[in-house]
């Protein structure tokens, strides 16, 4: 379960991130309860770290609801996700549940019935981690009432006294989904960028994370059938 660090002037609850190298950039992991944005271009690694996230909570005896937004079945997501070392097929439907959003959304546009709708299934399965993969299709669903949806999730997600991490697209033309940055306690940015040599490297950067002293700038990190993992402290 959630471990107690000690935090400055008082004390966090905070739960292992399950991203190696990422905690010891955060003071030991993310706060609980806390919602936590994960931006970044197609490819940087998004959906694998909320795998991860959700994996090690299983391990640590924590309950895990994943909200799919995409259309493509949670079986056909999976066949891919299965080959990652660190995914265990036996929390799949147990510790770790899928609900579908993306068959819902074609046929409800009303913003607080979508949330309606994900808190039946978060008060049936009451997890301590949830994720929101991605996050930001939900614009392209919704249209004009995404502004009234991140409100009133904003809202909610106070009270669902869990770790929440909705993954978001970045457009060309922005670092992060700004609109969802508003929301969030903290914002991790996964990008890339050119090596000397003039290859592809992948970046890590905490932007902003709420009542935490995290360590800045850029840091690399890669992509594997191992999963996500940070060189903290390697720019």
């Amino acid at each position: 379960m959630a471990d107690k660090v000690n935090a400055g002037a008082s004390d966090f609850v905070r739960i292992k991130s399950g991203i190696p190298g990422l905690d010891q950039m955060m003071e030991g992991g993310f706060p609980f309860p806390s919602t936590i944005l994960v931006a970044g271009s197609a490819g940087t690694g998004k959906t694998t770290f909320a795998l991860q996230f959700l994996m090690q909570g299983a391990r640590d005896g924590e309950q895990g609801l994943y909200f799919t937004t995409l259309s493509e079945p949670t079986q056909w997501m999976m066949r891919f996700a299965s080959r990652l070392e660190f995914i265990n097929k036996d929390f799949l439907g147990k510790e770790v549940k899928y609900v579908e959003l993306g068959n819902y959304l074609r046929d409800e546009k009303d913003p607080r019935k979508l949330i309606d709708f994900m808190e039946e299934h978060i008060t049936e399965v009451m997890p301590q981690r949830i994720v929101v993969d991605p996050i930001t299709v939900i614009e392209e669903l919704i249209g004009g009432n995404y502004r009234t949806f991140l409100y009133e999730l904003a809202t909610r997600l106070k009270n669902w006294q869990a770790v929440s991490v909705l993954t978001g697209e970045v457009l060309p033309d922005q670092p992060y989904p700004v609109q969802v940055s508003y929301i969030t306690d903290t914002v991790i940015l996964l990008s890339y960028g050119l090596s000397p040599e003039g290859g592809r490297r992948k970046y890590l950067e905490i932007l902003k994370m709420r009542g935490t002293g995290h360590t800045t700038g850029r840091h690399l990190f890669d992509v594997s059938r191992n999963g996500v993992s940070v060189q903290a402290g390697l720019r």
